[in-house]
């Protein structure tokens, strides 16, 4: 796509950089016409309306893509952008070398491993996300998703469905958090919020695996550091996932960490999918060998009814498949679309961008960013 510029009229299209004195000093640059700022933003399925108006009425022009865009047709509409925003759609090395007007990519939500970070450095590209605007709300989440299973909700309201009304026979047992052991996978943020929730509210044992957090931080935390990540998994009644996606964790949950939960457990990932050995899930689940699971991330995303690693848990009442929607609620929403535009404007109007991320990766940067 080639650089569009502005002709509409001064009411319609304020200018950015150019202010007249009088309609004298206008008239004599009438021909003049300033370069429009060009916004990509990919993943439009994903609705974001303050941002897409918020940046429409800035003078920006913005270009939404679909989830399905190819990395080729990325790069051509990248190639003449200012501003990069994106959420899952991979962006390459040659996204960003063929694009020397970028001035930025923010990623609207949490991860980053979709994102070649060290092709962005190279340019000196920044790039930012949104680190800390659903903590609570993906934890609330994976609650959800906990005490849902704990009390057979699906394979209740599905019976009471098919049926119409069931009696108290023992196959509809649940099983209650409180006095239970709750073990997470990652004790940041959200993880602490997790802890919150099941030890405060519930008055649940709370034990953790993180290398990264010392046993201090957690007991203040009200998490028990566990320092070998299957004695925790064998400890616990529930398991949920907290942590980020790196070389390091991937699958870091496979089968031989799966063996050790106890059959009666429950598996809840609200991160990444591929902290998962999928298909050593499958079987697990599938053989009976831990008593349910909910899923809110996959590997492949959108999950997919047939021909996906996943697609045999669909119809199972032990297991809840989320669209990757937890951190999805009005207030949440509108903390990470409020601070994408305090980012955006940082990026366009040439100021350093604010990093609150504490990513490695993202630390790692040094140009056209200010730490905080």
């Amino acid at each position: 796509m080639t650089r569009k510029w502005s002709n509409r009229s001064a009411a319609e299209n304020p200018p950015l950089f150019v202010a007249f004195r009088d309609a004298t000093e206008r008239s004599r640059v009438a021909d003049v016409r300033e370069p429009v700022m060009k916004a990509v933003r990919t993943d439009r399925e994903l609705e974001c309306p303050r941002i897409d108006a918020g940046l429409r009425a800035r003078g920006v022009e913005l270009v939404t893509l679909p989830d399905s865009v190819t990395e080729v047709e990325l790069a051509r509409e990248v190639a003449d952008a200012d501003l990069l925003l994106m959420c899952y759609t991979p962006v390459t090395p040659q996204v960003i070398e063929n694009a020397p007007r970028l001035k930025g990519i923010v990623k609207y939500g949490v991860g980053i491993d979709a994102i070649d970070i060290v092709a962005a450095r190279r340019r000196g590209i920044p790039v930012v996300n949104v680190p800390d605007y659903a903590d609570e709300t993906v934890a609330e989440g994976a609650f959800a998703l906990m005490i849902a299973l704990a009390k057979r909700f699906p394979a209740i309201t599905g019976a009471v469905a098919r049926e119409g009304w069931i009696w108290p026979e023992q196959r509809w047992l649940g099983q209650d958090i409180t006095g239970k052991t709750v073990g997470l996978v990652g004790v940041g943020r959200i993880g602490r919020s997790m802890a919150r929730m099941v030890g405060q509210g519930f008055r649940a044992r709370v034990i953790g695996f993180d290398p990264y957090v010392d046993a201090a931080a957690m007991r203040a935390a009200g998490v028990e550091k566990v320092d070998n990540l299957q004695a925790m998994l064998a400890a616990a009644d529930f398991v949920t996932i907290h942590c980020v996606l790196n070389e390091q964790t991937r699958h870091m949950i496979g089968k031989a960490e799966l063996a050790c939960f106890r059959p009666s457990a429950i598996l809840i990932n609200v991160s990444r999918g591929a902290l998962i050995d999928e298909a050593a899930l499958v079987e697990a689940i599938v053989d009976g060998r831990i008593a349910g699971a909910g899923l809110d991330v996959y590997s492949v995303e959108p999950l997919r009814k047939s021909g996906h690693p996943m697609s045999q848990l669909f119809g199972r009442d032990n297991v809840i498949l989320f669209p990757h929607l937890t951190f999805y609620s009005v207030e949440a929403m509108r903390r990470l679309e409020e601070d994408v535009l305090a980012r955006c404007d940082e990026i366009l109007e040439g100021r350093p961008v604010t990093v609150r991320s504490r990513d490695p990766r993202l630390l790692a940067q040094s140009a056209g960013v200010t730490f905080t």
